[in-house]
């Protein structure tokens, strides 16, 4: 693949995120159950809120940085977090946790104490006060809408999206101050997560899990929620450094990742995207999501996880992605934030707008292509 290519994309994408602004969040106290289902969710937008979506943004960032070898965006990142602490953070929730993820990165560069006591506190709270499901699940707790005070508690279910916006975050604090609970803990929610969300009859993962019924909602199949663990599953794989994971747990999650790997394969699209409910063609081609399982699979070939016959898939992805940004840098054909839902209408009704976590996917996958 052109390098040239994908570093002038890439410069496109971060300059949109970086400069995404703020939105009226204030529209959020007055959400209709309509624009909600819709993924139509102020605080969602921009890049100024302390979320799951700007979160990823801010960690999209930092892969980038780590992989140019310098700090290029240390002075945004250290503003970004400033005017947040400054402002007050929002509720402790599986979602508000995201941010943490860039926040251990400044500190593991840093050593800035204030930032370390944050995320040390965070990830105590995730070890011994966030709610749990059976089975000790972390339950995917998320911010009220309208109130950033509040949360919407979501009893008894365990979502996909938990894995990339809390589990990554507790291994990497486990291994930065040697707490090998925390550690564990992480294992155990990879475990639990894939135990109640992998559909052992095609490989692929269901968006969530609900205690109460004991089932899989509706049983779709949602692309950017598959993604969270094809991305996040090599992720949390290759970060394991001070403390080790274990080869039995690491074969475990890298043979369900393989499964998925080979089931998403089959699924791609012509142009390269997957669709948003991926075994639905008549759905929307969904590019956030596209992006992130293009950035788990270069990563699995590049550590040797996956065979070489996924590069044709990771490289026609990436294509497809570079295809998708626009001139001024915006990431197109993504989908707005996303609860479970009980059928594929659900999830092809949810709008499409520019998010922070769109750019950020994209220049995952985009970061992971310039070596392939």
């Amino acid at each position: 693949m052109d390098s040239k290519i994908i570093l002038n994309t890439i410069e496109k994408v971060v300059y949109r995120l970086m400069n995404l602004g703020g939105a009226d969040y204030g529209k959020d106290k007055e959400a209709t159950s309509s624009n909600v289902s819709k993924g139509l969710i102020a605080r969602d937008f921009g890049i100024e809120e302390w979320d799951w979506p700007q979160g990823v943004g801010l960690y999209g960032l930092t892969k980038l940085q780590a992989h140019l070898g310098d700090d290029r965006y240390d002075d945004f990142l250290i503003s970004w977090f400033e005017r947040n602490i400054e402002r007050g953070l929002p509720s402790r929730n599986i979602n508000t946790t995201a941010p943490f993820l860039a926040l251990m990165d400044l500190v593991r560069r840093k050593g800035d104490k204030r930032f370390a006591a944050m995320c040390l506190e965070r990830a105590e709270w995730l070890m011994n006060d966030a709610p749990r499901t059976e089975d000790g699940g972390l339950q995917h707790v998320t911010s009220a809408i309208g109130n950033r005070d509040g949360v919407s508690l979501n009893d008894g279910q365990i979502w996909a999206d938990t894995l990339f916006m809390a589990v990554l975050f507790l291994s990497q604090a486990g291994q930065y101050f040697r707490r090998p609970e925390f550690v564990e803990e992480s294992i155990h929610q990879f475990l639990v997560h894939i135990k109640y969300l992998f559909e052992k009859s095609n490989g692929l993962m269901h968006h969530g899990w609900t205690f109460h019924g004991r089932n899989n909602f509706g049983g779709i199949f949602w692309c950017r929620g598959n993604s969270w663990f094809t991305y996040g599953a090599m992720e949390y794989i290759s970060g394991f450094t001070a403390i080790p994971i274990g080869e039995g747990v690491e074969k475990f999650i890298t043979d369900t990742y393989i499964s998925q790997c080979n089931a998403l394969k089959e699924l791609q699209g012509e142009s390269g995207l997957w669709h948003t409910v991926l075994d639905d063609a008549e759905s929307y081609e969904e590019a956030s999501g596209s992006a992130a399982i293009a950035a788990g699979m270069i990563k699995g070939l590049k550590m040797g996880k996956l065979p070489a016959g996924f590069r044709g898939t990771a490289e026609k992805a990436i294509e497809a992605i570079i295809a998708a940004v626009e001139d001024d840098g915006t990431v197109g054909k993504v989908s707005a934030g996303t609860g479970v839902g009980m059928d594929r209408e659900h999830y092809r009704n949810i709008v499409i707008r520019p998010m922070a976590y769109g750019q950020s996917l994209a220049l995952l996958a985009l970061t992971e292509a310039l070596d392939l």
